[in-house]
């Protein structure tokens, strides 16, 4: 086997370092937290020539080595510890050919810590268009490096890149410039306090406010310490060294670069002045979130009616099967379901990450969230944040795992707890039975009261997201900076690789991180229904039949009205009974008290339970209304099911956390059970609360 070396990926964004990752590595890589915090960390296998393997980082997006974000001090803290196991053996620096005088301040930085460095110079194949030539030659020399030339779009020049990381050991360490000149005393007394330190390395550690993790922690402190200059005059030093790099940086491209203006063809300032117009901007947005939703449902209802009928027939299958028993159960009842319950929220995920990956791509998103800032700061939130909220009206679950673009730990925080208020398609089925029971059938304006009464329902979850957002904003005591800071990419056809590995990679993390614990909570859920303690639960046949002897019932009949009677008396049936008294108060009887339990597993669980409850089969939802319709009031006579009790049930589904798989993944996000049992305690008791108003007030 050869040897394996770290190379680290390190970029601006937006410069196509994911492109170049994706390029050498393939399929090969895979996605996780960095240890402790929840800074995503991609990594992947590339094979080099003579049977070197490459171990590629590819590193959060940073501008510079002077950090102001949780991402941009994973970088420095990697780049400073030489015993993590991850320190690079050598540094990819991704550079985009149209703005590399920006990008080449990272890269004279890197070549101060002395580790061999290459420069790529991505999106070559639009030097052409753009006018713009380059002496690569004089530009190596000047920057003590090799450079790479490439192109991921047409997959130019991968092969040479990969030459030169496998020969990293001929490139030169050299700085590219002295940036101790800034103040020659200052750097002469810290090289004089700390012989054997790298004087840039001192210098970082000085100025940044960053954990070092299992670097010796007293030489660290002792290097802090040396702070003979207050924060401002160190302040002022780092930006005379910015300026410093900038002049050598236009020095060498004066003659390294020309750019002939004339042939450049930019359609991109016409294209961003009606994008990001104050009306036809977000006319536009509007557009495609419709186009985007509907084709999400169109799309993904035919392969997730599959899905669902594929583990039924196949849970049908195993029962006719296996020889009966508990063991068998559990697998048909329990674990198939529990399968299927992730695999049928794959098509969603998929199709959002398909179409947030092409808008991304392509450097549309980047307009959307410059567009929707204004509105969305105003109640605690990013221009970010838009996305997941609209995504959630499809699922919660790849909506907040699309907050992971927000740098400011405050405002992703904040969009991950309220997107769950945004009404999601589990909760339609409850949404559509509840109305047509409770709702009259007129119209108004030419719009029925059914379809008003939905379409309120959306508004009120919207509003409950921003409202609960601007109090969370209030209260949060998290400091987070919250300079908004967005760059306009040029306008580019999407790469496919790039949206299929996009695709492939967020619907693993979500099978594979949310799946677990979705399985698991399925098996428990399955338990309590299958077992219950006492006679009526192990005798609930011989009593069914006893009570039915007289009555001229069919056989399928019977067989409803035993497993109605068994889950009246198993585990969650009892649950039901006991949480009575509590719901009481909101209209709704025991049965309702199960199919809320219940339906913690998915809110589509609740229709469901209910038709298991009411003696019918699950299909027959005409049967389920008419049983629901006839439903009678224990407590206060007339139908159980009434305008009351109905608006409180839907309020109650509006703004409760009634969602395994949604706390399953914010666990996940924020890599901590803190913020879920939150979600959950305070979005149930609002829930409990607004409910029981509606239904005292309605009643």
């Amino acid at each position: 086997m050869g040897k394996q070396i770290n190379v680290a990926l390190i970029g601006n964004p937006n410069t196509g370092k994911t492109s170049v990752f994706n390029a050498l590595t393939g399929l090969n890589q895979k996605v996780g937290n960095y240890p402790g915090i929840t800074v995503e960390k991609k990594e992947g296998i590339c094979k080099l020539p003579r049977g070197v393997k490459a171990h590629i980082i590819d590193l959060p997006g940073t501008y510079s080595l002077n950090a102001s974000s949780l991402d941009e001090n994973v970088v420095i803290e990697l780049l400073l510890n030489k015993k993590d196991k991850d320190f690079p053996d050598v540094a990819v620096v991704v550079s985009d050919v149209e703005n590399l005088k920006r990008n080449l301040l990272l890269f004279t930085q890197i070549k101060d810590l002395q580790i061999p460095t290459i420069l790529v110079i991505n999106m070559a194949d639009r030097m052409a268009y753009k006018g713009i030539s380059l002496d690569i030659p004089y530009l190596e020399q000047q920057l003590e490096t090799k450079i790479a030339l490439i192109s991921t779009r047409k997959n130019q020049g991968i092969t040479a890149l990969k030459d030169l990381i496998a020969n990293f050991k001929e490139l030169s360490v050299k700085p590219c410039l002295n940036a101790s000149e800034i103040d020659t005393e200052y750097f002469d007394n810290l090289r004089k306090a700390f012989p054997n330190q790298l004087l840039y390395k001192l210098w970082l550690v000085i100025t940044q406010d960053v954990n070092f993790g299992k670097t010796d922690r007293n030489e660290i402190d002792a290097v802090a310490d040396f702070k003979t200059k207050s924060k401002a005059d160190l302040k002022r030093l780092q930006q005379k060294e910015t300026i410093k790099r900038y002049q050598f940086i236009n020095d060498t491209l004066k003659k390294g670069q020309t750019i002939d203006l004339s042939t450049a063809k930019d359609l991109r300032i016409k294209l961003d002045r009606i994008v990001t117009h104050k009306v036809w901007g977000y006319l536009i947005f509007g557009i495609i979130l419709l186009t985007i939703f509907q084709a999400i449902y169109d799309w993904s209802s035919v392969p997730m009616d599959f899905i669902d009928s594929t583990f039924a027939s196949f849970s049908e299958w195993t029962k006719n099967k296996m020889p009966e028993g508990a063991f068998t159960n559990l697998i048909a009842e329990g674990i198939i379901p529990g399968l299927g319950g992730i695999v049928i929220f794959i098509p969603q995920i998929a199709f959002l990450f398909l179409f947030i990956s092409v808008l991304e791509e392509s450097g549309y998103m980047s307009r959307v969230v410059f567009l929707m800032d204004r509105i969305m700061r105003r109640f605690g939130l990013s221009g970010k944040s838009v996305v997941p909220l609209i995504s959630g009206t499809a699922c919660a679950i790849p909506a907040i795992m699309a907050t992971r673009n927000i740098e400011s730990w405050k405002e992703r925080l904040i969009t991950i707890l309220v997107t769950p208020f945004t009404t999601c398609s589990a909760r339609l089925p409850v949404y559509l039975i509840i109305i047509a029971l409770v709702i009259p059938k007129g119209r108004i304006l030419g719009l029925s009261y059914q379809a008003l009464t939905l379409m309120l329902l959306y508004l009120i979850g919207f509003g409950a997201a921003v409202g609960s957002a601007y109090i969370l904003n209030k209260v949060l005591k998290i400091k987070s900076k919250t300079f908004f800071v967005v760059e306009m990419p040029n306008y580019k056809l999407p790469l496919f690789k790039n949206v299929a590995l996009t695709v492939i990679e967020k619907t693993k993390s979500f099978v594979f991180g949310a799946g677990k614990i979705i399985l698991a909570i399925s098996i428990v859920l399955w338990f309590l229904a299958s077992y219950g303690p006492g006679d009526n639960f192990n005798n609930a046949e011989a009593i069914v039949t006893e009570q039915y002897a007289s009555q001229n019932i069919s056989q399928e009949d019977l067989q409803q009205e035993i497993a109605s009677f068994k889950l009246e008396h198993s585990f969650i049936g009892i649950t039901g009974r006991t949480i009575e008294p509590l719901i009481r108060p909101l209209g709704y009887d025991w049965k309702i008290g199960i199919a809320i339990v219940s339906s913690f597993a998915a809110r589509e669980v609740f229709v469901g339970t209910l038709a298991t409850i009411y003696s019918v089969g699950s299909d027959e939802e005409e049967t389920i209304k008419n049983r629901m319709a006839g439903e009678v009031n224990p407590i206060l006579g007339g139908p159980l099911f009434n305008f009351a009790s109905g608006i409180s049930l839907l309020l109650f589904y509006a703004f409760a956390m009634q969602c395994m798989s949604t706390l399953a993944i914010v666990k996940r996000e924020t890599n901590s059970w803190k913020w879920p049992t939150l979600q959950l305690v305070i979005m149930s008791s609002f829930a409990y609360i607004v409910a029981l108003i509606a239904f005292q007030l309605l009643k």
